[in-house]
């Protein structure tokens, strides 16, 4: 049975472990940390938020649908690559990137739920609202494409490009999402670092 207490930390962690980042700092390693000048202007949360944060169970489906939705990315990307090639393919290509499109429908609508939860909004949360923005664009990307499949209004070939922009689009929001909770949780990590060294000075 997983604890409350644990999820907070679980989704901090998912971010910095899930995807390989070739600098130290990514797995969150204090000593890198030290040594760095974090200039985030405000915290991405407040104790407040970070509790509610810690005890939302919308905190743990989050942590999972998103690596799960990665890996259906990659599957699905390598599948239109391989149709757009060689021209077979076509009909498992195209349910692959409805089935990526569905589990990017059930990340959203849960992520709503999750921030609401948090920072008592249902988007354009002040500390996601970039990532928010984005996300809308990633959103009508991925709706474009269902539209024009279930409606045949393009060429297959147009259809997978059409596709392929949607990737793109959600590949950087992820990376908007990766980073803002990484440098979240080595500012976290450093902050912890830091009062543990004053309290452990003579007064």
């Amino acid at each position: 049975m997983i604890h409350t207490s644990s999820i907070g930390e679980l989704f901090d962690r998912v971010t910095a472990t899930f995807v390989y980042c070739p600098w130290q700092a990514h797995a969150g390693n204090i000593h890198t940390a030290q040594h760095r000048e974090f200039k985030v202007r405000q915290p991405l949360y407040t104790p407040a938020q970070r509790r509610r944060r810690d005890v939302s169970k919308w905190t743990l489906v989050q942590g999972i649908l998103a690596p799960l939705q990665f890996l259906v990315f990659l599957v699905s990307l390598w599948l239109v690559i391989e149709y757009l090639a060689t021209g077979d393919g076509l009909a498992v290509a195209s349910a692959s990137v409805v089935i990526k499109t569905l589990f990017l429908y059930a990340i959203m609508i849960t992520g709503s739920l999750w921030e609401r939860d948090v920072f008592g909004k249902y988007l354009f949360a002040r500390p996601f609202f970039w990532e928010d923005v984005v996300s809308m664009a990633v959103l009508a990307l991925h709706t474009a494409y269902l539209v024009a499949l279930f409606t045949d209004a393009i060429p297959a070939q147009q259809q997978m490009i059409l596709a392929l922009a949607a990737y793109a689009a959600y590949v950087i929001n992820a990376a908007q999402f990766v980073l803002k909770l990484r440098a979240a949780r080595l500012q976290s990590a450093h902050g912890s670092a830091l009062s543990n060294q004053l309290a452990g000075q003579p007064q």
